[in-house]
């Protein structure tokens, strides 16, 4: 069974802030396999879907996303899950809005979910699809990311959550150096 993470914050007053593009991803997969009801478990919210024939276990978790790996461990430890089946989905400040980059491995980049994943993992190596933000270098980071998302961004990240959805069905199919192949040059 793989395992799709979507970061973010919980709580309405998150809804449409850039650290929360990980959920607005999850929520459109929901939508796309018509799966609304959400359970709640270890602090996430989650359910299992079938993607091109794979079950796949959706996760939001519901600790603010500097904790997300607490979450995660979890998830992993009670449903057995292979560090090499995660997907995590986050926001990234590095990536102009309306980007992405699939990444097998490697740092945090300064994001604490990512930081926290890594403590409670025990390693980098864990696969991600990082959408971009950008940066405003005029707004402290965190105010920045826990803002709303202008029209026109939003309108951009919805474009590439879309793309999300064919890469979630091809990472189904697909080693993720082809996916990476596949994707990651098409920007």
């Amino acid at each position: 069974m793989k395992l799709i993470v979507g970061l973010g914050n919980p709580g309405n007053e998150y809804n449409n802030t850039r650290h929360n593009i990980g959920f607005m991803v999850v929520d459109k997969l929901l939508e796309k396999y018509n799966h609304d009801k959400l359970k709640d478990k270890f602090g996430g919210l989650y359910t299992e879907i079938v993607i091109n024939d794979e079950k796949v276990m959706v996760l939001k978790p519901q600790k603010y996303i500097n904790l997300s790996g607490e979450v995660i461990r979890k998830y992993v430890d009670y449903y057995k899950i292979n560090i090499d089946d995660i997907l995590i989905i986050n926001d990234d400040l590095d990536l102009d809005v309306g980007n992405f980059k699939l990444r097998p491995t490697g740092s945090s980049a300064g994001h604490n979910g990512l930081k926290n994943i890594e403590l409670m993992l025990g390693t980098q190596d864990y696969k991600r699809l990082k959408i971009g933000i950008s940066n405003n270098k005029n707004i402290d980071t965190k105010d920045y990311v826990l803002s709303k998302i202008s029209k026109d961004d939003m309108d951009k990240i919805n474009n590439t959550i879309d793309t999300a959805m064919d890469i979630i069905s091809d990472y189904m199919k697909l080693s993720f150096t082809d996916l990476m192949t596949k994707y990651n040059r098409k920007q």
